[in-house]
């Protein structure tokens, strides 16, 4: 199973961040992850929501919204997983 880092970021506080990455084959299905990388021990730090657009016939684009939870900025990495 392929996996790795597709994007890094900074979230500011109480903020929604979008990221896009295209070009990915439409007959894959990726896992979409969003890890903090900014230590805040006690409540979770971001929520994710993943959006995808079919671009053309071989290709889709994936949406992904992170929402910081907290009073300030977090960083974070965007991760997937091709499942198939």
């Amino acid at each position: 199973m392929p996996v790795g880092v597709q994007f890094t970021g900074t979230v500011p506080a109480n903020a929604t961040q979008r990221w896009f990455t295209f070009n990915w084959n439409p007959a894959s299905q990726v896992e979409w992850n969003v890890v903090p990388t900014t230590p805040n021990p006690g409540a979770p730090q971001v929520e994710w929501s993943v959006e995808v657009q079919r671009t053309s016939a071989t290709a889709v684009t994936y949406w992904i919204s992170v929402h910081n939870l907290t009073a300030v900025p977090v960083g974070i990495e965007g991760r997937y997983a091709i499942m198939s």
